[in-house]
């Protein structure tokens, strides 16, 4: 809550733009805030520079009375480029949404979902899930699909990098739940020959024009996903239960039945390890487990849980190709 208080206010930008170590005092002054609260400012840097959001450095003054903490001034750490409003792969969408009340609240109900029959705690919150609510708030329809974008900007880019290969050969390609078509525009700027479609529920996609080779279709991915070389597939099944993600993956295997060369199922998802002497990295593989039980019916899930739902679909294989961080691009043969 204090880094979402920090990027409210925009502290990653002013420091950012300030070009050097910046003095609390400079801080303060060009904060638009009350400027009593400059104690709770200090307070609050305290604690982002000790989680690593942002460093301290000294500044060389002339000044002897000075104690060495009014001497000191603010720079981001690396990592919080990734905070920046105008960094091309900008995570601050995904963090505000994260950390919205819609999708917090629901953890306050944890206990209750327990004891109750809702599918989840975001029902319990909430009185429906997560789509159901998305298709008639437009508030949260907008945060969440720009959240999900921040994110497809930034691991496409990787994807793009490492592991563009997967998208040689193919003629078409279809991003299910592909959102304002984020990863779909990077595919077709990338591959200027392949056909891409960005395919999602109608309230996501109602009023978005194609270009080229990207064209949006509107759909529901239990019933019938348009017929495509490739079927994509980016953090859509961890948000699903097995029974649903069977269904889904049925789907795909028939888009992708009547294409002679084969045709394939690419999936980014995380495959859970619990990697020994990586504890922030199992840490985060828990937190996104349950994160999917608060929010949605899914699950992050080991090799064996993905080995699993291919055969009861009738695929005939997998490869597992780590790629961003905790995810990895599987490809699915049928």
């Amino acid at each position: 809550m204090a880094l979402k208080c920090a990027v409210e206010l925009k502290i990653p930008d002013i420091i950012n733009s300030h070009g050097a170590p910046m003095l609390l005092s400079e801080l303060v002054e060009a904060l638009s805030i009350n400027k009593e609260r400059a104690h709770a400012v200090r307070r609050l840097m305290r604690i982002l520079v000790h989680s690593g959001f942002f460093v301290k450095q000294c500044i060389s003054t002339t000044g002897d009375d000075e104690d060495e903490e009014e001497r000191e001034g603010y720079l981001l750490a690396p990592v919080s480029c990734l905070l920046l409003n105008e960094e091309p792969v900008s995570m601050r969408p995904f963090l505000l949404a994260m950390l919205d009340p819609t999708l917090m609240d629901p953890w306050q109900h944890m206990s209750k979902w327990f004891q109750n029959d809702d599918v989840n705690p975001f029902h319990t919150a909430h009185g429906r899930t997560l789509w159901d609510l998305a298709g008639q708030d437009s508030k949260l329809n907008q945060f969440f699909n720009a959240a999900m974008a921040s994110d497809a900007r930034l691991v496409t880019s990787v994807i793009l990098r490492d592991c563009g290969h997967a998208f040689k050969g193919l003629n078409s390609i279809v991003d299910v739940g592909g959102g304002t078509g984020t990863v779909a525009k990077a595919i077709a700027k990338a591959f200027p020959n392949v056909s891409c479609t960005s395919f999602d529920l109608p309230h996501v996609v109602n009023g978005l024009e194609g270009i080229k080779n990207l064209n949006y279709v509107c759909g529901n991915m239990f019933e019938a996903i348009p017929k495509a070389d490739a079927v994509l597939l980016k953090w859509i099944l961890h948000d699903w239960n097995d029974e649903e993600c069977i269904k889904i993956l049925k789907r795909c295997k028939e888009a992708i039945s009547s294409n002679e060369y084969g045709g394939k199922v690419i999936i980014i998802e995380m495959v859970l390890k619990n990697n020994e002497g990586d504890e922030k990295s199992l840490e985060t593989q828990l937190y996104f487990d349950m994160l999917m039980m608060v929010e949605t019916t899914g699950r992050e899930r080991s090799e064996k849980d993905w080995a699993n739902l291919f055969l009861d679909v009738g695929f005939s294989g997998y490869k597992i190709t780590p790629i961003s961080g905790l995810r990895c691009m599987i490809e699915v043969y049928p």
